[in-house]
């Protein structure tokens, strides 16, 4: 409000001041109070005090003295205030509530702006919030300056966006109606319906319809009358009761149950709903009359001519729905916190008490739901479910063994890779984690709840141990004669050894390695004996030859070669000088002694004994008076060898013996050193006996004691292990239903348990029962209730007091109503409470049905005939009747068969069905071979059959008659055509047995072996695959194998004496020849061909012999050959010799005593390395199938030109040996895969129709590995449900309103529910009708459903609105083509038609209406043009869908339709022309001025153009144009007001000019000259 001019002093300070300025001056200044300040006290609580600052203000914002603010009421400076804690921080916090919707910021100016051109995509909005300070404890709301005392008040206000302005949007026109008249003038009209609502201050709608006048060619006939006339009726009248007498009146008693006795009163009391349902018969009335095509109402009978209306008629009092109080809430579906956060809901119900009767109120929502425990903070964790699994089973080779392995394998013996299989189970977890173990023993639990979880592995590798398996080395040699322990020496008795070494044992615990030392008694034994080498040379004693004295080197050794101290050898030491003989120059020299032959038997037996000899030869013959050669004997020795009896022991050693206790050790349940304890420590005990070679056992004494093995060794007793069982889990759930009928078969109910341990070793053995079944607990069978229904009452008829009083029929007569009451019985017959039938006794009998009073004129007919006979299924019988009377003979209307049909047919009942069978087959479904309960059940380990002989199922469809589906069980039992089927059984592959070893790959030394197998058969049906084969289609086995490289080789014999050719008598000394026998001998010393050994290698079988003459030097034999350094040119190697004999004389030196000669590689010098074979195939112990082995390759010495020599050889050179020949290998198992059972077969995918389906799945438990039995690809198994037909209740679409007994006016549109038949797929299949009763209670689905609808039918003439237009596509509020929300809308609407101009009056209002919707999408809008066609075009908005809509384009940026030339074309005879620019018309030229633009336009010489004007004159340059006035009719529109006004002024003055144009002539019979139609149209629309 304006400020009075008070504020100006001079004003209210005139000289003589009046009371009247004291009063307005004061209006100048008021009170302002400032915040308060914060709460202060001594104490925290309720007494704080709280001040604040009070000013007085001037209106133009100066403070000044409180005095001039003394008229007002001062506010309060100081209150009291509840002062607040720290620790009441914890009781108090800020709640806040969901942000509001967007609301527009309103404008500040009022200035006009257009919106359209300042929105691009959104405006800017505010959106508010409500925020409390509540307490924690309870969310009561308490003062905000509570919560403000410790954090500050959130914002309750914030900006945001609202979308921009979005207009109504609306389709393009229809095409124009029919005229409303034949003839003369009348209306027609178009409608368009809207597809987007205005929102945001969006552009409100258009009218819908566009109406113009039409007029017909031909004229009306004169004095015809113009208008039409139509019998009219209203809406009925509610239904109601005639007074008391009325009733009597009418034949009908009716009981007044308000008028009972106080003690029936009293005894209603108990009952708490009534005993029965009666019905009333009511009337009800509607107004009815005779409108004129104007509006107007005319006589009755101009509509009616003879027969009256129908004005009243019976109906039945309406009875609301009733419903019982609401049961108490259902327990929260959600009892714990788990981690989804969803809320949990609970159920409320009410039964219905009365059934709606008459049009009565409909029933409420009878279910109720509601959420809770919406955080659920105070409710327990829910549980977790976790999977435990039994303790393994035995390992086992079987399964891994094809069919073919089967066979032949000796299962007894199998030993190695196997696997071992368990159970899992599942089990709630428990709340403390802390007493949470694996071996917790949990009930177990349905495995459903576990799955969200992989199981743990159900099978796993495990293995058998194999026999022990031992690769040893060659026995040595035998050693000396020894003591038996060379510690405690005695007797005369003693052993020799020899020993072997284990190369490579196996980790299989089962027994030992066979012995490794053997035994040969002997005399005189020794452990320790004086070795003596030979030392220097002879040293003749006196001259330079003759006798002399050789020293030797001794020392004591043992066993073994080893030097020891003197004092070990008992006897005395050889004498450390050894007489010789240095020959003399005369003396006959012998040379040294060869070695020892092999001996020639191994053994001495009492046959034979072993001897070797040695040999050595003359090198010089004597001289005169030289010593003589010694006799041919002597040249050779022999002696006895390897004299040992040929009899050999050893110790043999059983295996180990079980575990035993051990009394002598009290070591029971001895703790280890990292803490655990272990079972009772016992012995195990093996017998160890000494054994004769290839005899048997023999007295111990005749093996070494000191070698014996051990006999007892310390184990660990097996503990005992008990059985461990979990508990029984929980019954399962009894049927919460009642059991319909006496006979029903007695539910049953199981429960289970599973071993998770079993006994061992002596412990508590299992239960023997782990699967119980009992009967449930007797559940109530179904009650039996009955509808009773009273007798009909006779037929009501409109009270004839009611029917005076209206216009219609007087008789008493026609149509009425009949009813009867429902009661409840139970079984035995007596009453119950009707809520009780309701429920169990199915659908209610109809209490009401229409009857017929005959009237004097009516068409009496005889009752009709009984149903002839029926010849059998598919026929049909006939029913007649006749007209009865004289007076119903002769009428027309009884005549009429169709009012009154004399015959009627119907099809013969028929109980014949076709059986016919539908769908595919299902899958060849084997019989189940678990046997539930039973305890074999128990990690059963048989191989899940997958083949053999099953069943199939396909689903039978049972038909009837007529063609409709029915139940199965009345073609067959089990609702299938059940087939045997066979599945084929899976075929292994095939190999061939082993083949024969090959030859070893190398001639010489180590190489390999091969064995191999072939394919016979492949895998088919899933069987076994074979291994990865060759090129060849084979498998091989490789083993190491070693070629002895001399098998073969030359012996040579002693040479014989050197053979010298002595002339005449000279000395046979010098050179000669001696020979020697070469022959060829196997490694078995026998002789064979020479052609077996190498020819090349064959040693010399002369040589060039040397008999030193007497006094010559003779040198002993060459010695052997030093190593070579290296084999290089530049190093040598040497050999020496000594002189045996000096020369005679100095003239005659001794020859060389060293040799050289250059190392040569191959030839003089050798280099040598060490070689492997190739690896062998992973072997394992013969009866394993897999697990672990171990390979093997053989060492070889290879000398530098590619020979084999022993591998000796390389250790001589000091090479050593880095290769591996032996380790450990793995050959995988071929584990077949493994299936859990297959789970129950699951309820049908749908209970009725075609499209059920039952389904059982298994899953895998273990992968196939290796040549193992694949999975099948069958997890998932399908059958048929039985065909069972879906009936179904169908509504019928809305009839066209219909008007009983009149043309127009207020109606019904109905529609009809009725039960049909499908097989499922609901769309595809064809529905057919079928018995109600099939579908259930047809009156309870009637009453939830609206059956009938009040409409109107609009009379000629009426103005009135269309139908709704159909929904419009779902569309959403966007912004730059992203969605703005995610529900969309739709819209709706109905259009005003006008029939006639004087009925425009009571015209209604268009109407539209939105509804949310899902799935929209987001429009654009474009404006859309057409070509220029005389400088105009086609302008439209279309729709980004390609709808063409008016609405939805900003306005401003509408392009023209018009195309103007600047500056006009005003010259004679010139247009604008398509490109802007002015031209002349057909027949002239344009002359053009110097600037380009158009002077004149001049005639084309030679073109007559009918024009004869001319061209100077202004008379002929206008083009000839409409009439002013016809302009004026083309421009004539009606704009409406404002939306929603009634148009009253210019419709009146338009109705007038209407009347004036379209009103005929009656005296002239030319027609008028044609007129522009009159368009009533939107004026403001932009876009039409």
């Amino acid at each position: 409000l304006p400020l009075p001019d008070c504020c100006n002093l001079n004003h209210f300070f005139p000289p003589k001041a009046s009371v009247f300025n004291e009063n307005a001056l004061s209006m100048c200044f008021f009170f302002a109070a400032g915040q308060w300040g914060q709460c202060t006290g001594e104490e925290c609580g309720s007494g704080g005090v709280q001040t604040r600052t009070i000013w007085c203000i001037h209106m133009e914002g100066w403070t000044t003295h409180h005095s001039h603010c003394q008229h007002m009421e001062k506010p309060e400076s100081q209150r009291q205030c509840f002062k607040v804690c720290d620790w009441h921080q914890d009781l108090f916090e800020w709640e806040v509530s969901e942000w509001e919707s967007c609301v527009l910021v309103p404008f500040f100016s009022n200035e006009l702006k257009l919106r359209a051109t300042e929105c691009i995509t959104a405006q800017h909005g505010i959106q508010r919030r409500k925020v409390y300070c509540v307490r924690t404890s309870n969310r009561t709301t308490v003062s905000s300056r509570i919560c403000e005392f410790f954090s500050q008040k959130p914002p309750v206000e914030q900006a945001c966006l609202v979308p921009c302005p979005q207009d109504c949007v609306v389709s393009d026109f229809t095409s124009w109606s029919g005229c409303s008249k034949t003839c003369g003038a009348g209306l027609q009209h178009r409608t368009r319906h809207v597809l987007a609502t205005p929102m945001y201050g969006g552009a409100i709608c258009p009218n819908l319809t566009e109406t113009r006048t039409c007029s017909s060619h031909v004229d009306c006939p004169a004095g015809e009358d113009e208008y039409q006339y139509s019998l009219k009726v209203g809406a009925w009248s509610e239904c109601r009761m005639p007074h008391h007498k009325d009733a009597l009146l009418s034949g009908r008693t009716t009981v007044d149950f308000s008028t009972m006795s106080n003690e029936n009163n009293t005894a209603m009391l108990h009952t708490l709903y009534p005993a029965s349902w009666e019905l009333e018969v009511g009337y009800q009335t509607r107004h009815v009359r005779c409108t004129r095509s104007d509006g107007k109402n005319a006589m009755l009978s101009l509509c009616t001519k003879d027969k009256s209306p129908l004005t009243f008629q019976t109906c039945v009092i309406p009875k609301d729905c009733q419903t019982s109080d609401w049961s108490s809430w259902s327990p929260c579906s959600k009892t714990c916190r788990s981690t989804d956060l969803s809320p949990g809901y609970r159920l409320r119900s009410r039964i219905m008490t009365q059934i709606p009767v008459g049009g009565g109120k409909r029933c409420p929502a009878l279910e109720e739901k509601e959420a809770c425990n919406i955080i659920g903070d105070l409710l327990p964790n829910c549980p977790r479910y976790v999977w435990r699994t039994t303790d393994w089973g035995e390992c086992r080779i079987l399964p891994l063994l094809s069919q073919q392995n089967r066979r032949l394998a000796n299962i007894s013996l199998l030993c190695g890779g196997g696997i071992q299989t368990r159970k899992t189970y599942c089990v709630q977890c428990t709340s403390d984690p802390a007493t949470h173990s694996d071996k917790t023993v949990s009930r177990p639990v349905n495995a459903g709840l576990c799955d969200g979880e992989e199981p743990p592995l159900a099978v796993q590798h495990c293995s058998i141990p194999c026999q022990h398996y031992c690769l040893l080395t060659e026995w040595s040699p035998w050693g000396a004669c020894l003591y038996d322990s060379c510690e405690e020496p005695h007797g005369k008795k003693g052993f020799r050894q020899r020993r072997r070494e284990v190369l490579w044992e196996s980790s299989g615990t089962l027994g030992t390695c066979p012995h490794l030392t053997e035994f040969i008694p002997c005399d005189d034994p020794a452990c320790y004996l004086w070795q003596v080498q030979q030392g220097g040379r002879c040293i003749p004693t006196k001259n330079s030859c003759g006798p002399g004295t050789a020293i030797q080197n001794v020392t004591c050794v043992n066993a073994k070669g080893e030097d020891v101290p003197d004092a070990y050898c008992v006897e005395g030491p050889p004498l450390a000088e050894e007489a010789c003989e240095v020959p003399c120059s005369a003396d006959c020299v012998v040379g040294p002694w060869s070695s020892w032959s092999t001996c020639s038997h191994s053994c001495a037996s009492k046959t034979a004994e072993g001897r070797q000899s040695r040999t050595r030869t003359v090198l010089a013959i004597p001289g005169k008076d030289g010593k003589a050669c010694p006799a041919g004997p002597a040249l050779e020795q022999w002696r006895v060898c390897n004299d040992h009896p040929c009899v050999v022991f050893h110790w043999e050693a059983s295996a180990w013996g079980p575990c035993i206790e051990d009394t002598s050790m009290a070591l029971n349940g001895t703790s280890l050193q990292n803490g655990t304890v272990t079972c009772a420590v016992g012995v195990q005990i093996r017998k160890v006996i000494c054994v004769k070679m290839n005899a048997g056992p023999v007295v111990n004494k005749r093996c070494s004691d000191s070698s014996r093995p051990e006999t007892v060794r310390p184990c660990l007793l097996p503990c005992k292990r008990d059985c461990i069982v979990t508990p029984f889990s929980e019954w399962t759930s009894c049927p919460s239903t009642c059991l319909p009928g006496k006979n029903a078969t007695a539910a049953t109910q199981s429960r289970y348990r599973t071993i998770i341990q079993r006994a061992a070793n002596g412990g508590q053995e299992c239960p023997d029962t782990l699967y119980e079944e009992r009967e449930c607990e007797s559940l109530r069978v179904c009650p039996v209730y009955r509808w009773r229904t009273h007798k009909w009452s006779s037929c009501s008829l409109v009270p004839e007091s009611v029917r005076r009083g209206l216009s219609g029929p007087g008789e008493t007569c026609g149509k009425g109503l009949e009813t009867r009451g429902v009661s409840c019985v139970g079984q035995s017959g007596e009453s119950a409470n009707m809520t009780e039938c309701l429920q169990w006794a199915g659908p209610l009998p109809p209490q009401i049905r229409e009857c017929r009073v005959a009237c004097k004129d009516d068409c009496t007919l005889t009752a009709w005939s009984k149903f002839s006979e029926c010849a059998g299924c598919g026929s049909s019988r006939i029913r007649k009747r006749s007209l009865a009377g004289k007076n119903s003979k002769k009428k027309e209307t009884c005549l009429n068969k169709e009012l009154y049909p004399l015959e009627e047919t119907e099809t013969c009942p028929c109980d014949e069905f076709l059986s016919q069978p539908y769908g595919n087959w299902s899958a060849c479904i084997l019989p189940d071979p678990s046997v539930l309960g039973s305890s074999q059940g128990w990690m059963s380990h048989r191989e899940v059959k997958e083949c053999g002989q099953g069943l199939r199922y396909r689903a039978v469809a049972c038909i009837n008659q007529q063609e409709n589906l029915v139940s199965p069980a009345l073609c067959t039992e089990s609702g299938y055509i059940v087939e045997v089927c066979h599945i084929p059984c899976p075929i292994d592959c095939k190999l061939s047995d082993w083949s024969a070893w090959s030859p070893c790959s190398a001639s010489c030394g180590s190489g390999l072996k091969i064995r191999s197998k072939w394919l016979r058969e492949k895998a088919f049906n899933g069987g076994r695959p074979c291994p990865k084969l060759d090129l060849k289609n084979q498998v091989y086995e490789a083993l190491p194998c070693y070629s002895e490289c001399s098998q073969y080789e030359w012996r040579a014999e002693p040479w014989s004496i050197c053979t010298i050719n002595t002339v005449d008598d000279l000395p046979a000394c010098g050179e000669g020849v001696q020979s020697r026998k070469i022959r060829s001998v196997s490694r078995l010393d026998s002789t064979v061909e020479d052609s077996l050994c190498d020819q090349e290698e064959m040693p010399p079988r002369a040589q060039v012999c040397y008999l030193a003459c007497p006094n010559d030097c003779v040198m002993a034999p060459w010695g052997p050959w030093s190593n070579c350094p290296q084999c290089d040119q530049d190093t040598s190697r040497n050999r020496s010799r000594h002189i045996l004999r000096p020369a005679a004389s100095d003239n005659s030196p001794c020859p060389e005593m060293v040799q050289s000669e250059s190392c040569v590689l191959n030839s003089t010098c050798f280099t040598y390395q060490y070689r492997v074979s190739d690896w062998s195939t992973c072997q394992l112990s013969e009866n394993a199938i897999c697990g672990q082995g171990s390979r093997f390759r053989l060492l070889d010495c290879i000398r530098s030109d590619g020979k084999v020599m022993e591998v000796q050889k390389c250790e001589q050179f000091g090479l050593i040996n880095k290769w591996i020949l032996s380790e450990s290998c793995v050959v995988n198992c071929p584990v077949s895969c493994v299936l859990s059972e297959w789970s129950p077969w699951a309820e049908c995918t749908h209970s009725c129709g075609s499209r059920g389906q039952s389904v059982r799945s298994r899953r895998i438990l273990q992968d196939a590995q290796e040549e193992g039995r694949p999975c099948p690809n069958q997890l998932i198994q399908t059958k048929p449900c039985p065909l069972r037909p879906c009936y179904l209740w169908v509504l019928s679409d809305w009839s066209p309103c219909t008007v009983a007994g009149a043309a127009c006016g207020e109606g019904l549109r109905r529609r009809n529910l009725s039960c049909v038949v499908h097989w499922g797929n609901w769309h595809e299949s064809p529905r057919q009708p079928v018995k109600e009763e099939l579908c259930g209670d047809v009156l309870r689905q009637r009453i939830q459903q609206e059956m009938e609808q009040p409409c109107f039918v609009p009379c000629p003439g009426d103005c009135h609105l269309t139908e709704w237009s159909s929904w419009s596509s779902c569309q959403l509020t966007c912004l730059e083509g992203r969605s703005f929300e995610t529900t969309g809308r739709q819209a709706r609407s109905r259009a005003v038609i006008i029939q006639d101009m004087e009925n425009q009056d009571s015209c209604p209002h268009q109407v539209f209406e939105t509804q949310p919707c899902k799935g929209g999408k987001c429009h654009s809008y474009q404006w859309r043009t057409g070509g220029w066609s005389n400088n105009e075009r086609t302008v439209w908005c279309q729709r980004s869908d390609g709808v063409n809509v008016t609405g939805g384009c900003f306005p401003q940026k509408r392009p023209t339709t018009l195309r103007h030339c600047h500056p006009p074309c005003t010259k004679p005879f010139s247009h604008c022309t398509p490109s802007g620019v002015c031209g002349c018309e057909k027949g002239y030229t344009e002359v053009m001025t110097t600037h380009g633009f158009l002077d004149y336009c001049t005639r084309t010489p030679g073109v007559d153009n009918n024009k004869k004007a001319d061209v100077k004159t202004n008379s002929g340059r206008l083009k000839p144009g409409p009439s002013k006035a016809k302009d004026l009719y083309n421009e004539w529109t009606l704009r409406p007001v404002g939306p929603g006004t009634e148009m009253e002024i210019i419709f009146s003055f338009l109705s007038v000019l209407f009347f004036f144009f379209s009103k005929p002539s009656k005296t002239t019979k030319t027609s008028p000259p044609p007129q522009k139609p009159l368009t009533l149209a939107y004026d403001g629309d932009m876009d039409m």
